[in-house]
């Protein structure tokens, strides 16, 4: 079953946020706000740090549009913490702005439907969660190709007007761009427009 427009599987874990070990409980990492939650494979890897650090940095651009973001993987805590005292210029991660969350057992990736049974990895899956603990959006991507940080941004964005304004946002909407009524007469006017 599709896990958008359903309530997002919560947790509590241990996770490494700020340089150190910490409990971190659902309603911290949620706390009624937008949440961005993506998996990776593992820590040590390729692509996953190229992710991680691009999501970190752009952790500011979250935060203006009153968004959290978190990662996940089937590391344990001890592990993050390696990676994240491990230069990024050695392949680490370094200082990091957002929470890296355990899930030893896989319970996490298995809940949001990302776990690779054989190898027991969790596929690059990205979750965005809306204030009241809903999933508005998904994507998976399969282990080589790592996400998009803008994208992600465009699209709690997008989610972000329709709540506030009602109508609805076309292909490769961004802020400022023409949106539609969600009803066959209102929407025509967005369609004579750009015909």
């Amino acid at each position: 079953m599709p896990l958008v427009t359903t309530p997002a599987p919560t947790f509590d874990s241990k996770a490494v946020v700020n340089g150190e070990i910490v409990d971190l409980s659902w309603d911290k990492l949620h706390d009624g706000k937008w949440l961005t939650l993506f998996f990776y494979p593992l820590d040590f890897t390729f692509v996953c740090p190229t992710e991680i650090c691009a999501f970190s940095d752009a952790s500011d651009r979250f935060e203006k549009i009153g968004a959290k973001l978190a990662a996940v993987s089937v590391d344990s805590h001890f592990t993050h913490l390696a990676w994240v005292n491990t230069p990024r210029s050695g392949g680490g991660l370094g200082k990091l702005n957002i929470p890296l969350i355990a899930d030893l057992n896989k319970n996490i990736a298995r809940s949001y439907d990302v776990l690779l049974e054989g190898p027991g990895i969790a596929l690059r899956g990205l979750f965005i969660i809306d204030p009241k603990g809903v999933v508005r959006h998904a994507t998976i991507n399969d282990l080589p190709v790592g996400r998009n940080v803008d994208e992600a941004l465009r699209v709690i964005e997008a989610f972000q007007f329709v709540e506030e304004h009602g109508e609805v946002c076309p292909a490769n909407w961004r802020p400022g761009e023409d949106t539609m009524k969600p009803d066959p007469v209102g929407s025509r006017a967005y369609f004579e427009s750009h015909a």
